[in-house]
Formats: structure tokens, sequence, C-alpha cells
């Protein structure tokens, strides 16, 4: 099993910057895949951005060239800069483990409001 605990969410304005982290319970090198994912009021829970163990990262097209996502495997930590953001951006920003042995793991979940 492995704990989640993402931080730094908050309002910010549109144009704005936001970091998220994601601190893991156990090392990134047991983590086949690290993810967030974030649910927008009334919707579904969908891939922001993820990396895998080798540093390979994928993007939703609507995060392209404003979200960055990153590690740090000696603290067992997860990034996301999130920059010249959107009110579409606005949502609950889960983080989510997935592990070598298959297992599923997802974190507490970190508001994101973008507005004016």
């Amino acid at each position: 099993q492995v704990q989640l605990v993402e931080s730094g969410g908050g309002l910010a304005q549109p144009g704005g910057s936001l970091r998220l982290s994601c601190a893991a319970s156990r090392s990134l090198y047991q983590i086949a895949t690290m993810g967030w994912y974030r649910q927008a009021p009334g919707g579904q829970r969908e891939l922001v951005a993820e990396i895998n163990v080798v540093n390979v990262t994928e993007y939703a097209d609507s995060v392209k060239g404003r979200f960055t996502i990153t590690k740090d495997n000696g603290k067992n930590t997860v990034y996301m800069e999130m920059n010249a953001l959107k009110p579409d951006d606005t949502g609950v920003y889960y983080c989510r483990s997935h592990m070598m042995d298959g297992y599923i793991y997802w974190g507490q979940g970190t508001q994101v409001t973008v507005s004016s």
C-alpha cells in the first residue's frame, strides 16, 4: 500500500501559476506511473499529466505547453507546475500511483480554483 498526500492547490487568477506536490509513502522506483487527474464540478475524473519510472511524460491536449510534471526520487515526490491557468482548469486535482504490481492508489485531492 502507498499513501499519497497532495498539496499546493488554491485560488489563482487567469494567467497565473500554481505548483502541486504529491508526496508518496514509498519509493518512486516501486511505482510504474505517477499521475495527476482532475475532476471539474459535475464532470468525470480525467488525466491531466503523468510520468513513469523512466521519466517519460504524457499530457492531456488541453494542458500541453502550460503544465509540466516532474519528480524528485530522493523526496518520493511528484510535482506539477501549472502556468497560464484558465478557468477551465478549475477542479479537484488528484494524485494517482500505478504500482509495479498493478495496484492503483489515489490521494485525497486538492482544490484548484481559477477565477478573477
